[in-house]
């Protein structure tokens, strides 16, 4: 008798256990699905970082030792180029992530890593973005010839962060700058301000920071371009046609 009652019960308890999976499984899918569904942000102002763009890229010999960049750097580029913990689209519609972290040169699908697709945390986001800044670096110590402050080093890594290495490799900038004509390179940052054909007030606005930086703890002059002396400006996907 107490053998056939404690097999009702475990029966009983099976049977509740297995509906409840069952009234589980389905809001458990349901939830997958609205997660699949769920549209990714297009962000038309965010420009991909043109280090990004660059069909070949040098390879870091292994065992180079960069120079790292002082925080406010790093804060500067993350400044501009602004945090989003979720996936997005950018202006090119390529799928990116933190702080203009590029994962694909096309539109998310779905298709991501789950350690994206959940999102992830500024540190997380910093971490991908001093990572990412490996190649500017590297750029920058190769090209310049001549020695940089910290601010120097700082604004240019962030400069070929945005525009790409083999730009900067072709500007008047560089030339300005391993001539140390220092009091001219202000007016040639100022230049490339444009993207697609137009001008970008975010673009203006990350040029006059990275002068900031470059003429921080110098005597350097903060010249501002007088009537008549403008220089042409540059879009940044194009680069310095005449450079």
């Amino acid at each position: 008798m107490h053998k056939a009652i404690i097999l009702i019960i475990l029966s009983i308890t099976l049977f509740m256990q297995l509906s409840g999976c069952a009234e589980h499984q389905p809001q458990e899918q349901e939830q997958q699905e609205q997660q699949k569904q769920q549209p990714v942000e297009q962000i038309s102002d965010a420009l991909t970082p043109g280090i990004f763009l660059e069909e070949t890229r040098a390879l870091i010999p292994e065992g180079v030792e960069l120079r790292k960049v002082y925080p406010p750097g790093i804060e500067l580029t993350k400044i501009s180029e602004g945090f989003r913990g979720r996936l997005y689209n950018d202006a090119a519609g390529f799928c990116t992530i933190g702080y203009g972290h590029l994962i694909k040169k096309s539109a998310c699908d779905g298709t991501e890593k789950q350690e994206f697709k959940s999102g992830i945390s500024e540190q997380q986001g910093e971490a991908l973005l001093v990572e990412d800044m490996n190649w500017a670096k590297y750029s920058v110590m190769q090209a310049v010839s001549v020695e940089l402050t910290d601010g120097q080093y700082a604004a240019l890594v962030d400069f070929v962060f945005n525009v790409g290495s083999g730009n900067f490799n072709k500007s008047t900038l560089l030339k300005k700058i391993n001539a140390q004509q220092h009091s001219e390179v202000p007016a040639q940052f100022r230049r490339w301000i444009r993207a697609g054909g137009k001008v970008w007030q975010g673009l203006v606005t990350r040029r006059e920071r990275e002068i900031d930086l470059y003429l921080e703890g110098t005597a350097i002059p903060r010249l501002l371009p007088q009537e008549g002396e403008e220089l042409p400006d540059i879009d940044i996907r194009k680069g310095e046609l005449n450079g």
